[in-house]
């Protein structure tokens, strides 16, 4: 926004204190003026031309005191003013850098805590988040720009192939070009949703977390019958406030993670809902192959297993568990990702938790 310049604070402050000071002396002044010539103990009442003698005397002395009193005003509150304004300059020095894209700076402003201090570590706070926001958004479109580009180029080249050899089966061409596009299909409409639920462009209505582990659970009850998986699912009722379909979707990856990742054979997905004070919390656990706590650290991270990248037959478009955390944190709640001592994980989603809806 484009303003006409003004007079700077430091300067405004200055001619504050300069007032104040000012005003003060003439108060001051006057009072020794009426102290002079209106107290009748010290005798200067009687003879009006005594009194005209002493402001005479006066008079000088006063002006004297209020011309210093001015330049010191003026000397001293500009050093004041300086000094009480320091730290908002390293604040507005730091804005500066923030805006020209250097993220990595700190204000760091020592001192006891005061206004300017809690200023200063709020903005130092906002910009460390600010920076793992870009590193992370960073990360994520490099991710998906690579994993865009591979079916766009496998699809490439199986038309290369079919326009080269015309002989070629064309059916085992089409199933092939069928499913690479279905998985660009997927990480579109993947990247559409995460994309959205960032944003936070969604209605937020009554939702309960229960009824949503149970749809997922039927709807997946196929997958994990061919799998060899079993669900068990119990709880209690968890009302929380959000969108429906986007926490269904997260409440879906879960479950479709725990059972892909899971035992070849006779496996287990365990889904509960709880109740606590102030949260409901959504846990899926399933058992599997040993996890490391470094290693569960990158599940969340876009299109990895791991430390690895995800090609499987069952990956989807590696962006469950990402969607997972992103949905998680656009309803204000918290992801906690623990493996289990006996192989496999425990993914506890915590949401704010809301009264449940009286049908009347």
């Amino acid at each position: 926004m484009d303003r006409a310049p003004g007079l700077s604070v430091r300067l405004k402050l200055t001619l504050s204190y300069a007032g104040f000071l000012m005003l003060a002396g003439v108060v001051l002044l006057a009072a020794g003026w009426v102290f002079l010539t209106r107290v009748p103990h010290v005798g200067l009442i009687m003879v009006p031309s005594y009194r005209l003698a002493v402001l005479r005397a006066f008079a000088p002395t006063a002006a004297v005191v209020l011309a210093f009193l001015l330049v010191f005003g003026l000397g001293g509150g500009w050093f004041l003013a300086g000094r009480m304004l320091a730290p908002l300059t390293r604040i507005t020095d730091a804005t500066r850098m923030a805006t020209n894209g250097s993220l990595s700076h700190r204000i760091r402003l020592p001192g006891h805590r005061d206004e300017f201090r809690e200023l200063a570590d709020a903005f130092d706070a906002m910009l460390a988040r600010l920076e793992a926001h870009v590193a992370e958004q960073q990360r994520f479109a490099a991710n998906a720009s690579h994993e865009l580009r591979t079916p766009l180029a496998i699809s490439k080249a199986l038309l290369e192939v079919a326009r080269t050899d015309p002989n070629r089966d064309t059916g085992e061409l089409i199933d092939r070009l069928d499913a690479v596009n279905t998985r660009a299909i997927g990480l579109t409409e993947a990247l559409l949703l995460v994309s959205r639920a960032e944003q936070r462009s969604f209605t937020r209505e009554q939702v309960d977390l229960s009824l949503l582990a149970e749809e997922a659970t039927e709807t997946l009850l196929p997958l994990a019958e061919k799998h060899g998986v079993t669900i068990e699912t119990s709880g209690d009722i968890a009302p929380t406030l959000g969108s429906q379909a986007l926490l269904l979707q997260l409440t879906t990856n879960l479950v479709h993670n725990a059972i892909i990742h899971n035992l070849p054979r006779q496996g287990t997905v365990w889904v509960n809902t709880g109740v606590r004070p102030k949260s409901v919390v959504l846990t899926v656990e399933n058992t599997g192959e040993k996890l490391t706590p470094e290693l569960v650290s990158t599940l969340t991270e876009p299109f990895q297993r791991g430390t690895e990248r995800i090609h499987t037959d069952h990956a989807g478009v590696g962006l469950g568990l990402a969607i997972v955390k992103t949905i998680t944190h656009a309803h204000d709640g918290t992801l906690t990702l623990t493996p289990r001592s006996a192989g496999g994980i425990r993914i506890a989603v915590e949401l704010p938790a809301t009264a449940p809806q009286t049908e009347g």
